[in-house]
């Protein structure tokens, strides 16, 4: 199974989340709350991504950094944006020094 695969059907469903019934589905219900139900469910995958970190839980980690991302990519999807322009960017920065990377940012 192709992984950037996973990346495009989940993509795919998410758009089509957008315009679902919000009493169906828990994402058309997230898009239906709008941008401060999903920056709080980001925020608390977060939390829960460095607290199973903490813990040492491989597994438990995994899981919770599986939760963050997704959150993340429904974000992504709110604003109009996919996991392809994450990573493009990703693509971009790609042989950059993260020192170097910084700065420019500062610099703009």
């Amino acid at each position: 199974m192709n992984p950037a695969e996973i990346l495009d059907r989940l993509s795919a469903t998410l758009a089509a989340r957008r315009e679902a019934d919000p009493s169906t589905s828990y994402v058309a219900k997230l898009f239906h709350k709008g941008q401060d139900a999903i920056l709080k469910k980001v925020g608390e995958e977060a939390v829960e991504t460095i607290m199973a970190a903490k813990d040492g839980d491989k597994t438990h980690l995994v899981y919770e950094v599986a939760d963050l991302w997704f959150h993340s990519l429904v974000l992504l999807a709110h604003e109009g944006l996919s996991h392809e322009d994450v990573l493009n960017e990703l693509a971009r920065r790609e042989g950059l020094s993260g020192i170097a990377e910084k700065a420019a940012r500062n610099q703009d």
